[in-house]
């Protein structure tokens, strides 16, 4: 295989989901059974972190749809935000302010109080409300640990 150009795009975690989840589900229609694969097992453990706490595609069901992306972007259009924090934005869906500081530089300079409760409103409108789950600590803690564990192997 051949890179013909790097960098043209750059995908969200959602993309990545959707995509890895399209690869399993076509290798489950497969009749043929195989044994599992190094790809296979790396596209299940991704997805499987996907939809680990906090990140937003741990949600039941998850409240991201396709047409989601283009939504946000266009409803931000007007805040002039650099596509590294949209992506940002996408991937961690901030739903308090300190939480939108770590997406946005400068973002006390740039933004007054109000136009940061219109953005996190915004995010929440188009990407759904982002409650952390009872109990989200000991996810949290199970999240750490699973991320050490990968990181062993």
């Amino acid at each position: 295989m051949k890179v013909l150009e790097s960098q043209t795009a750059v995908l969200s975690n959602f993309e990545v989901y959707e995509h890895l989840a399209e690869l399993q589900s076509r290798k489950e229609k497969r009749k043929r059974k195989t044994p599992p694969s190094n790809q296979g097992l790396v596209v299940d453990r991704v997805v499987e972190w996907l939809r680990l706490w906090p990140n937003p595609l741990s949600q039941t069901p998850i409240t991201y749809q396709a047409d989601s992306i283009p939504t946000l972007l266009q409803r931000l259009r007007p805040y002039d935000l650099t596509k590294g924090e949209l992506i940002m934005i996408l991937n961690i869906r901030p739903f308090t302010t300190p939480a939108l500081n770590t997406t946005i530089e400068d973002m006390e300079v740039r933004f007054n109080e109000d136009q940061q409760n219109e953005i996190l409103a915004i995010i929440a409108e188009v990407l759904g409300q982002f409650d952390p789950p009872e109990g989200a600590e000991g996810a949290e803690a199970a999240a750490d640990t699973s991320m050490a564990d990968a990181q062993e192997s």
